[in-house]
């Protein structure tokens, strides 16, 4: 499906962290393929993000690449934080007044878009669970979605936590690069390795991860940047060994590599995770999965791709990281194959399509989803 005409996209970014290579999580990299992605296709894109990020779209730096995002600030940093990121959201609102845009992507995790919208019409995705201060602006706003404005979810699951706050969401699934991501010639996979990758924090349960590859007999190496040092410190430095291994915050070529190194790849969140990337970037490499049963992990994961555990703990997950890992690697990639990149802008497009009242032109090859 494609847009009968270009559009004059905005997309407006979180500003914690820099849209680029390595990225910190998912949205940020979900960030720079809707931007890249939709400019590709022929639609003019201007990405209002960080300074430091890097795009083939137009780039408009909203705040310093030397701002530092701190989590979990108290007291008085954590006020004058929330404020530099307000103003810096703010500025990117009245730009967005004063261009000539036709749609607006929302992908800022920020409450002003929601208490003063933009005069255009404008797509919101939600890629974490409820946040305070969004949905408090949603509730002030009594927010019935208007025709104006259109909310997307990464998952049902995640869609599922925001429907108090929200009647009529759309579930589009993250997609991938699958190029990106294969089995390749001659990959060298260690029969007793682990693999693990993501944000180094409590809620990502690395530490529930490194309990259940000892119990199933194996060792884990793990990727990821510390985005919580205490964290890291306190839970995850004492476990390091020959066993442990942390391998470092890698860019996309090497993280494809390390994902299909190993026998197994072990996805433990222990929130609800809204989706999870990596899960499918690492099937996409042939590398089966073994995942808590947290949010929409059991929505990606079919019997193809790996094992979603039965309970919560570190000797369930052991338990499905031993049925995995016999999984066939071709059948691994082929569920994978279910969340390219294509289908996702595809669906992307049909939405802002239908905002400003373009038409589309059906092509069923792109359909996939």
């Amino acid at each position: 499906m494609l847009l009968a005409q270009p559009l004059n996209i905005a997309v407006m970014a979180h500003l914690h962290h820099p849209i680029a290579s390595p990225f910190p999580g998912g949205l940020e990299m979900h960030t720079a393929l809707l931007a890249e992605e939709l400019s590709a296709r022929g639609h003019m894109v201007t990405l209002f993000a960080k300074g430091g990020s890097r795009t083939s779209a137009r780039l408009i730096p909203m705040l310093d690449a030397g701002f530092t995002f701190t989590r979990h600030p108290e007291g008085a940093a954590r006020e004058a934080q929330t404020r530099l990121l307000d103003e810096a959201q703010r500025t990117t609102l009245e730009l967005i007044n004063e261009g000539n845009f036709d749609v607006v992507i929302n992908n800022s995790l920020s409450a002003l878009p929601h208490l003063t919208p933009p005069a255009q019409p404008m797509i919101t995705i939600l890629h974490t669970p409820p946040l305070p201060r969004v949905t408090a602006a949603l509730d002030a706003q009594i927010h019935n979605r208007q025709a104006g404005h259109r909310v997307v979810s990464v998952s049902a699951a995640n869609a599922r936590q925001w429907r108090h706050h929200l009647r009529d969401i759309d579930v589009v699934h993250n997609g991938i690069r699958l190029a990106e991501w294969r089995v390749g010639p001659g990959v060298d996979r260690h029969p007793d390795i682990a693999v693990w990758a993501g944000r180094i924090t409590p809620e990502k349960g690395l530490h529930v991860a490194i309990e259940a590859a000892a119990l199933a007999g194996m060792r884990i190496q793990f990727a990821g940047p510390i985005s919580d040092q205490d964290y890291f410190n306190r839970t995850i430095a004492p476990l390091l060994s020959e066993s442990v291994e942390h391998v470092g915050h890698l860019n996309h070529t090497k993280l494809a590599a390390f994902l299909g190194s190993g026998t197994v790849f072990i996805a433990s969140p222990l929130w609800a995770e809204p989706f999870g990337l990596t899960t499918v970037e690492a099937m996409a490499c042939g590398t089966p999965v073994a995942a808590l049963p947290c949010g929409a992990m059991d929505e990606i994961i079919d019997a193809r791709g790996g094992v979603v555990a039965a309970g919560f703990s570190a000797a369930d997950l052991a338990r499905a990281v031993e049925q995995s890992r016999t999984l066939n690697t071709s059948q691994v990639r082929a569920s994978a194959e279910r969340f390219s990149v294509e289908a996702m802008i595809t669906r992307y497009e049909q939405h802002l399509g239908e905002l400003v009242g373009h038409g589309v032109l059906a092509n069923t090859d792109m359909m996939a989803s």
